[in-house]
């Protein structure tokens, strides 16, 4: 019986490491096709924490309501 113990032991160590073995591969896939498309994914997430600062559109925007503002001032300050 000892010897049936033992091989039984063996299998279940085998199955164990392949076992194993499937879960680290698994564990090392990644999750991205390429490194485009995971770099694609990193500034997504970079830009919804605002590491790259406010966008430029709103900037200019806010630019072009003051000049705008400023010239429509200058207007009723002529006019009156």
């Amino acid at each position: 019986m000892t010897r049936t113990n033992h091989s039984g032991r063996a299998e279940a160590a085998v199955l164990a490491l392949e076992a194993n073995a499937r879960r680290a591969g698994a564990a090392l896939a990644c999750a991205f096709s390429s490194s485009a498309e995971f770099d694609a994914a990193l500034i997504a997430e970079r830009r919804a924490a605002g590491v790259y600062g406010p966008k430029r559109r709103r900037r200019h925007m806010l630019t072009t309501a003051a000049g705008i503002a400023v010239g429509l001032a200058l207007i009723v300050f002529l006019i009156v």
